[in-house]
């Protein structure tokens, strides 16, 4: 559908965006830990991952499960991913746009800015699962289910793209599109579409094993919050950092 390649806008108050590549070793260890780890992947999902179900009470998991406090898991659950394509794709988006909203944040703010929108992310997701569990919808809607348990990056990673959209809406970043075609577009364009996919896709019917309303609440606290946290963010940088990567070369 979307996934970010490059968008070359240099970094003007941090050398090395360290959190954001901090989170990507951590995300990245965490799914070496989950494939080659003493504890199998079905463990890991049960101790870390969120199942909206045991999250509200509805039911509860074998003694020893969650290795955490359940609502704990609002938040360990960022740290696992399904699959490598999984891990890679939020990773490659985390690898694109965190640099540049960690540089208007800095580094302590940046890492709370993303905690906060995975939490909240979670949140949404469970109160979506915790809605359908006990109401009837139209038949095209199709919510999650309280008892799937819910893990990956991408919540707090929508935050971060959403952060990114409103600092540079203009710069022009390149991606692939539907499957592969690869086209250079403004930032609002492009995050525009994918937010456009991930709305359609959570109320009308896609796969109902990706986080939909995880990338919606994500998203959502990430423009939220990107006007209170950012120090750093200076609209005429913003301005010049979008024509200057326009120019021909």
């Amino acid at each position: 559908m979307f996934l970010p390649l490059h968008d070359g806008v240099p970094l003007r108050h941090m050398k090395t965006p360290v959190v954001a590549r901090s989170l990507i070793a951590a995300c990245t260890l965490v799914h070496l830990l989950f494939v080659f780890g003493p504890i199998g992947p079905d463990e890991m999902v049960g101790g870390l991952g969120l199942i909206p179900a045991v999250l509200f009470g509805f039911e509860t998991l074998p003694e020893g499960y969650p290795f955490v406090p359940i609502w704990m898991t609002l938040g360990t659950n960022i740290f696992l991913h399904g699959s490598w394509f999984h891990l890679i794709g939020n990773m490659l988006f985390l690898w694109v746009f965190g640099d540049n909203v960690e540089d208007a944040m800095g580094h302590l703010r940046f890492l709370t800015f993303f905690l906060i929108c995975g939490v909240l992310a979670s949140l949404t997701h469970a109160l979506a699962s915790f809605y359908v569990a006990g109401a009837s919808l139209p038949g095209t809607f199709i919510l999650p289910t309280p008892q799937r348990p819910l893990i990956g990056a991408s919540g707090g990673v929508s935050g971060i793209v959403a952060a990114y959209v409103i600092l540079y809406p203009r710069v022009r970043i390149w991606a692939l599109f539907l499957g592969g075609i690869p086209l250079r577009l403004p930032a609002y364009w492009a995050i525009g579409f994918w937010f456009a996919v991930q709305f359609v896709s959570a109320f009308f019917g896609a796969d109902e094993g990706v986080g939909w309303f995880a990338h919606l609440g994500g998203f959502i606290a990430g423009a939220i919050l990107i006007p209170i946290m950012r120090h750093r963010y200076d609209p005429v940088l913003a301005r010049a950092a979008a024509q200057e990567l326009q120019t021909p070369r």
